[in-house]
């Protein structure tokens, strides 16, 4: 695998603020959110839908502070705790825990594959060994299908997993990592299959040539 693109670092930060309402977006209809991109828009310029549920209010407030976060802490060591910061933005007032790992038994509608509960030191050794895949963009493919297969936290893994991997992404200069609504079919049923199999090769060939974006300089 090849990086798509070649950005400085203040490049990609520019990229990611720019594209901080359709990444918001993204992950939002990633997590079965049903709105559309103008409210989306309207509820991050401070203005209230009125047909959103308040809890749908929530995600994209609590997506726009765990993008601003990653941004602002761009630099940040990629570990446990900076994972589970970010999962503390995504998951704020909607889950069981947020910021903290899964202490229990989950189970994935729709397939059979049935994750461990998380041990914090298990899961930096395999982190780290993530973190040593020599391409960028694969090191970012590789956490973020990681994150999503073993449920980390309660909830919000799919976003969560979403936006460290832009984290990895951005800090080395290689783009966006998004899902857009035309390949959100096709990611699922994928996803489905890897969480199925464990076998990572058809879904992160699909993420590397669909759901790339980036500057050509």
């Amino acid at each position: 695998m090849e990086n798509k693109y070649n950005m400085t670092l203040e490049e990609n930060i520019f990229l990611a603020k720019k594209m901080l309402i359709t990444n918001v977006y993204s992950n939002a209809r990633m997590e079965g959110i049903n709105l559309t991109f103008p409210q989306t828009k309207t509820i991050l310029e401070g203005v209230n839908v009125p047909k959103l549920k308040l809890d749908e209010i929530q995600c994209i407030l609590n997506l726009r502070d765990a993008w601003k976060f990653v941004i602002n802490n761009i630099n940040a060591q990629f570990n446990v705790d900076f994972i589970c910061k970010v999962n503390e933005f995504v998951a704020r007032n909607e889950s069981i825990e947020w910021g903290k790992l899964r202490s229990g038994k989950v189970e994935i509608t729709g397939v059979e594959y049935v994750p461990e509960i998380p041990e914090k030191d298990k899961l930096e050794n395999e982190i780290n060994n993530i973190l040593k895949i020599e391409n960028e963009t694969e090191r970012a493919i590789e956490y973020m299908l990681y994150g999503m297969r073993n449920q980390l936290f309660w909830d919000g893994n799919k976003r969560t997993s979403t936006i460290c991997a832009n984290k990895i992404m951005i800090e080395n200069g290689v783009g966006i990592i998004k899902v857009a609504d035309i390949n959100l079919e096709k990611f699922n049923v994928l996803l489905t299959e890897y969480y199925n199999t464990g076998n990572s090769e058809e879904i992160k060939k699909f993420l590397y040539d669909e759901c790339i974006d980036g500057i050509k300089i």
